[in-house]
C-alpha cells in the first residue's frame, strides 16, 4: 500500500493548475468542445487502467474536472501527483 504524503509535500509538488480539496487533488480542464473533452476522457481512462488506479471524472459540454485520491491509502500518494502530471500531458 502507498504512503500519503504530508501537506507540505503535497502543497510543493502539486502540479500546476491543480488544487488540494480535503484528501484529492483536484483540475478542470475546458476544451473546445464535446468530442475534445470525450477524447481527453478516453485517454485519461487508458491511463487510469494502465497504472490501476482510477480517477473520479466528471464530463461536461466543454470540461472534464478529475479527481484523484488513494482510497485504501486514505489521501493523497506518489500516485494521484504522478498521474496528475500524465493528464496534464494528455491535455
Amino acid at each position: 500500500m502507498s504512503e500519503t504524503l504530508d501537506d507540505e509535500e503535497v502543497e510543493r509538488r502539486l502540479p500546476a493548475d491543480w488544487e488540494r480539496d480535503g484528501d484529492e487533488i483536484v483540475r478542470t480542464y475546458e476544451f473546445d468542445g464535446y468530442p475534445s473533452a470525450v477524447t481527453f476522457v478516453n485517454d485519461v481512462a487508458e491511463i487510469a487502467e494502465e497504472e490501476f488506479h482510477h480517477p473520479e471524472i466528471v464530463l461536461r459540454y466543454d470540461e472534464v474536472e478529475v479527481r484523484f485520491t488513494t482510497h485504501d491509502a486514505g489521501g493523497i500518494t506518489e500516485k494521484d501527483l504522478r498521474l496528475a502530471d500524465h493528464c496534464d500531458g494528455e491535455y
